[in-house]
């Protein structure tokens, strides 16, 4: 049996084949030996490691969105205001997203093609995602009344819309350029929610 080491190193080898493939051929086109090939594992060594490619497809989703996310949480400066936390936390985002278009149309498009499976996937991202929004906005600091949890992922939702349409335009370029609209959109709803 291969060493821990070796194990998770193989395993982040076939999470980078898997956005590689599914950026260049598309996730329907790939195929578990671009994964393995890419890789440079067995295809026996994938199976220790996923049952199935949509397994792994889920699982670069997830640590790529709890990537993000921690990026996210390190941005925020507890002392500047909840929604300047939050407008720090977008910039650093989107440019997290920017430093990697490579991750952009798995995270935002390939994860929707694996029908429910995806769609509970980026469910439970978008929920973490809205735990976020809730806890800078709604800080006992802030100067409005608490945000509802239906309008947190309101705003989830919405900035993943512009996301989408900057990768369908193939605009990833002007991600950075969200961060200003993006919080706008917070100030927006955070403040109609008094």
């Amino acid at each position: 049996m291969p060493a821990p080491d070796s194990q998770n190193e193989h395993r982040r080898r076939l999470l980078d084949a898997m956005a590689e493939a599914v950026a260049h051929k598309g996730y329907a086109d790939t195929t578990i030996a671009d994964l393995a090939g890419g890789a440079r594992v067995s295809r026996r060594t994938f199976y220790e490691h996923f049952s199935t490619k949509e397994e792994c497809l889920v699982a670069l989703y997830e640590a790529a969105s709890g990537q993000a996310l921690s990026v996210l949480r390190k941005a925020i400066d507890p002392a500047h205001d909840p929604l300047m936390q939050a407008e720090q936390a977008l910039r650093a985002y989107f440019a997290c997203l920017a430093s990697n278009p490579l991750l952009l149309k798995t995270l935002f498009i390939a994860i929707l093609g694996l029908g429910a499976i995806g769609l509970a996937a980026r469910r439970r991202v978008n929920q973490h995602l809205a735990e976020l929004i809730l806890e800078l906005v709604n800080q006992p600091s802030a100067a409005h009344s608490t945000l509802p949890q239906a309008l947190a992922v309101t705003i989830v939702g919405g900035i993943n819309e512009l996301v989408l349409e900057l990768i369908e335009r193939d605009r990833i370029g002007d991600l950075e350029a969200l961060s200003d609209t993006a919080a706008q959109f917070v100030r927006a709803v955070v403040n109609g929610a008094r």
